[in-house]
């Protein structure tokens, strides 16, 4: 689609979630809820993702092949911003990422083991050293600079470098926060401008 085309409002919105979380994250819990009372028309998805990053997107190409995808938009959050931005590469879908992971075969490599999760600690994953491949495998099919992206980027987060996820989201409309922290706690106060964003039907 040429740069100078408007895009068609989204009727399909995709959230994913990021390492260690879920669909009862909080930044998901506040999205599925503000799209349901202001676009019930709009189809959500916001699955739980395995552990595997070749099989989370696997799921999601599955789970998403009827899209249309010039009327679909992504939403990803740390890691799962990371998989926006290969989605964003392959489908030329519209991308919104919140604090987006860019380089975690780097990051996570230190993660390989037992995990579990932040809405759950009773519950647990095994992330195994072949997921390090297969993130690295996806990373070398990313490209920049984005089109039609946005991102909400924390200077102050804990764990990602905000200079490097400004650096991985080149193209890309990035609010950048002073402050804040990796999981938005005030993602509240941002979930408007981010709606508008998106241009749901």
């Amino acid at each position: 689609m040429p740069d100078s085309a408007p895009r068609p409002p989204a009727t399909h919105l995709l959230y994913l979630h990021g390492f260690r979380s879920s669909p009862q994250s909080a930044k998901a819990r506040q999205m599925a809820e503000r799209v349901a009372r202001e676009h019930p028309d709009v189809v959500w998805w916001c699955p739980q993702l395995p552990p595997s990053p070749e099989a989370a997107m696997r799921q999601v190409l599955d789970g998403t092949r009827d899209w249309p995808h010039e009327r679909m938009a992504v939403v990803g959050s740390s890691l799962g911003g990371f998989y926006a931005r290969w989605l964003h590469t392959r489908l030329g879908c519209r991308v919104a990422l919140l604090n987006p992971a860019i380089r975690p075969a780097r990051d996570l490599a230190k993660h390989i083991g037992e995990q579990t999760t932040w809405q759950n600690p009773q519950e647990r994953i095994f992330f195994e050293p072949g997921f390090v491949a297969e993130l690295q495998a996806l990373q070398n099919h990313i490209t920049l600079p984005l089109r039609d992206a946005w991102a909400l980027i924390a200077m102050g987060d804990e764990v990602l470098d905000w200079r490097e996820m400004v650096g991985g989201c080149v193209g890309a409309h990035i609010q950048l926060l002073t402050g804040g922290d990796h999981a938005l706690s005030d993602f509240d106060q941002h979930i408007g401008e981010l709606i508008q964003f998106l241009q749901l039907a």
